[in-house]
């Protein structure tokens, strides 16, 4: 299962999920009222290269990070 962290501000512990893709884990975290709201502005990383498709395959052993937007200095 590959892994997903949440930074920041989202403040969720990591979970493990069972997907073949980041569209699969886009349909998982719009059934999240909350998660919903933060994925039209947060970046992903997959294994700590920012991404910007959904057709990207996740593998088991893969780490997916949610990174929302900050500000500060």
């Amino acid at each position: 299962m590959a892994k997903v962290e949440f930074l920041g501000p989202l403040d969720r512990e990591a979970i493990d999920v069972d997907i073949n893709s980041l569209a699969e884990l886009k349909d998982v975290f719009n059934k999240d009222k909350e998660l919903k709201e933060w994925l039209e502005i947060c970046a992903v990383a997959l294994n700590d290269t920012l991404v910007d498709r959904l057709d990207i395959e996740v593998k088991s052993s893969d780490k997916i990070s949610l990174l929302p937007p900050v500000c500060g200095g």
